[in-house]
């Protein structure tokens, strides 16, 4: 079965941590907690523009 990367039901936002999480097979939280952290320390502002693309190009998940 192919994989896809998709949103998450399990949604804080718009379930895009939690998507790449389920996709990566690893804990929806650490997932958080480590793109908070890029964000913040790494490039701040790029970080919510990014995510602000992925939860409008990645399709929910169906089902």
């Amino acid at each position: 079965m192919e994989k896809k990367l998709t949103k998450s039901n399990d949604k804080k936002l718009a379930g895009v941590c939690a998507g790449i999480a389920e996709y990566a097979g690893m804990d929806p939280t650490i997932v958080r907690v480590i793109y908070a952290l890029c964000s913040a320390f790494l490039a701040g502002f790029p970080g919510l523009i990014l995510y602000i693309i992925l939860a409008l190009i990645m399709p929910n998940k169906e089902a």
